[in-house]
């Protein structure tokens, strides 16, 4: 299947409020997840080997945002019925096995997903301290594979940008990933 492309970043999109039970077992909100610089918000899933091929990046740069104020977090909106290996108990084990540095929230109803126009795993979200989305890009030059060493930081390097200017880069190449698994109508 080929992948699914994300569209290119809205810049200005308001992000929509939402509350999600997360796999620590806590409820959060865009509100609280916020840093005061920006907030990342990703979503991604456990089974796609887009996500798997970076999955350790997104991970230090997750730990490596929180330097510059952004909060990040990560969503997994697939259809857990057609998907086991999405449900919430997998997203458990996924978060504890790769310490995740980050909320990793279920989004068992997809509503989420949809409010946020969401198009595959993994789809990033850059928003400014204001809430207004500055990124929509990919990760780095990833695919199925784990790009080359010493790869542009993409996705850390828009961040960066957004928190100390409150602007994203014009310039982004959107992310790709398999299609988010929408549940039956």
């Amino acid at each position: 299947m080929p992948p699914a492309p994300t569209p290119v970043c809205d810049f200005g999109w308001k992000a929509p409020e939402f509350s999600l039970l997360a796999t620590d077992g806590q409820t959060y909100t865009l509100g609280n997840l916020a840093g005061p610089n920006g907030t990342l918000i990703m979503f991604i899933c456990n089974h796609c080997p887009y996500v798997l091929a970076v999955l350790d990046r997104i991970c230090r740069d997750a730990r490596d945002l929180r330097t510059y104020g952004i909060g990040v977090a990560a969503i997994c909106s697939n259809d857990a019925i057609a998907y086991p290996a999405d449900s919430f108990e997998k997203m458990q084990e996924m978060a504890q096995e790769q310490n995740f540095p980050f909320p990793y929230m279920h989004d068992g109803d997809q509503t989420v997903a949809r409010a946020w126009g969401a198009a595959c795993t993994p789809d990033f979200f850059g928003l400014n301290g204001a809430g207004a989305l500055q990124y929509r890009g990919r990760l780095d030059a990833s695919g199925r594979n784990p790009a080359p060493a010493g790869a542009r930081r993409e996705l850390f390097e828009a961040m960066v940008q957004i928190a100390q200017s409150g602007s994203g880069p014009r310039e982004q190449t959107p992310s790709i990933g398999c299609s988010i698994k929408w549940r039956a109508a």
